[in-house]
């Protein structure tokens, strides 16, 4: 109870200084991609629209939230030059606050294939609440202060994958350090400090190899900890502290793996794959290959990049060909598969679900903004659609202060009950 009740402080310690309001990270606090704010259902270009701001570039990165900040990165290019930019905003009001530019003076993954999909800023930051850390591919990863003063910059590789599909995954802090998937520019998953940028540890495994979900934290029933990832045709669950394998098992999912893992309890998920697709449930914990002994259950799905929301021992997601699937977390049998209607084709979704307050909020990459609830059967509430604005929305939505954001990759938009 004493270890339990010491790492619980140790993990108070590094959320001390974020507050409720905050969506700190990918999927907000602690990834769990749900809220109980309330925000409004209906939205356009002339109902519920706070204020919207154009952005220098595009980017399939979602915003974050510290205190009054809003934080993204996009990709600027012009006839002479490229760099990815950081941008703050105030939350309430879309006013710019600052902005630092990291030009790209080196050699990027050329503008094909699934690059032409979400683009060369994807990478969510992460905050706590003291700095913003944000990871730009080849391009590093950076500590700024909350002023947008540049404090650390580390290379964490400039090698592609044999698809050349450019960076996908988010950073995560735990304790001191911020750990980075550096799969696509050097196979190799990085835990950095904090503070410094200095390495703490680097694991180099050639089967990390587009592996593209978020990294995730497990905290065992002793109070200890695994790093989780999912790899292709593998999980795998490695000691933080030291970035050492503790144990691995089969799954499903090979190819390549983009959705990240959901933690429940001491229950690990995984979902994605191409073409060899599924879903697994693995209970935390063991040693070595736990193939036998922790695996619940697997399943096979179709191929999808969002993250799946778990609700109420359901999964829900819109996979790649725009099918509605719910199926449950005991089994992963599935509760329903449905077409979703009138939307465009081409993986019509990119961004992962967010259940706020009772209602799952699903982004469409062109098709509006799809709001639904949980249950038995896929029953759309509300397809809301800003006009004017014709390219992706391929971010995943954030939620602060009962204030929804979206951003394209032509703007940001604040959604606000109209007062």
């Amino acid at each position: 109870m004493q270890r339990v009740a010491m790492s619980s402080l140790c993990l108070l310690l590094i959320t001390s200084q974020l507050v409720a309001a905050d969506w700190p990270e990918f999927l907000g606090p602690d990834g769990d991609a749900r809220t109980a704010d309330v925000v409004p259902t209906t939205w356009s270009d002339s109902e519920n629209l706070a204020w919207q701001i154009d952005l220098p570039g595009s980017g399939s990165s979602s915003p974050i939230v510290v205190g009054k900040k809003l934080i993204v990165t996009c990709y600027v290019a012009s006839e002479t030059d490229q760099k990815r930019e950081v941008l703050c905003f105030d939350k309430n009001t879309g006013t710019p606050q600052w902005s630092v530019d990291f030009p790209i003076d080196y050699s990027e993954d050329r503008y094909q294939g699934y690059i032409t999909e979400h683009g060369y800023a994807s990478n969510t930051p992460v905050t706590d609440g003291e700095n913003v850390y944000v990871f730009l591919g080849k391009g590093g990863v950076h500590s700024l202060s909350l002023d947008g003063t540049k404090n650390w910059s580390v290379d964490v590789g400039k090698e592609s994958s044999n698809r050349e599909w450019g960076s996908a995954t988010s950073l995560i802090l735990f304790k001191d350090m911020l750990i980075v998937n550096a799969s696509e520019e050097s196979q190799a998953i990085v835990a950095l400090n904090k503070a410094t940028g200095k390495v703490i540890w680097k694991q180099e495994a050639a089967m990390l190899e587009l592996t593209y979900g978020t990294p995730r934290i497990v905290t065992l029933e002793d109070g200890s900890h695994e790093l989780v990832i999912s790899v292709p045709g593998e999980i795998w669950a490695l000691n933080p502290a030291s970035g050492k394998l503790k144990w691995y098992c089969e799954s499903p999912m090979t190819g390549n793996v983009c959705p990240s893992v959901i933690v429940d309890g001491q229950t690990i998920y995984s979902f994605g794959g191409y073409r060899g697709s599924g879903s697994i449930a693995v209970r935390a914990g063991g040693e070595n290959d736990v193939t036998e002994s922790h695996v619940a259950w697997t399943s096979r799905t179709s191929s999808y990049v969002a993250t799946p929301l778990l609700h109420d021992g359901r999964f829900y997601w819109i996979d790649d060909n725009g099918i509605a699937y719910c199926t449950s977390s005991a089994d992963g049998e599935l509760v329903y598969r449905e077409r979703v209607p009138d939307l465009s084709s081409g993986r019509p979704v990119y961004a992962s679900p967010v259940l706020i307050g009772d209602s799952i909020y699903v982004v469409t990459r062109r098709d509006g903004t799809i709001v639904y609830k949980p249950g038995d059967s896929f029953e759309p509430m509300k397809r809301n659609v800003i006009a004017g604005d014709e390219t992706d929305f391929n971010a995943s939505p954030v939620v602060s202060d009962g204030r929804l954001y979206l951003r394209s990759n032509q703007a940001l938009y604040c959604i606000s009950a109209s007062e």
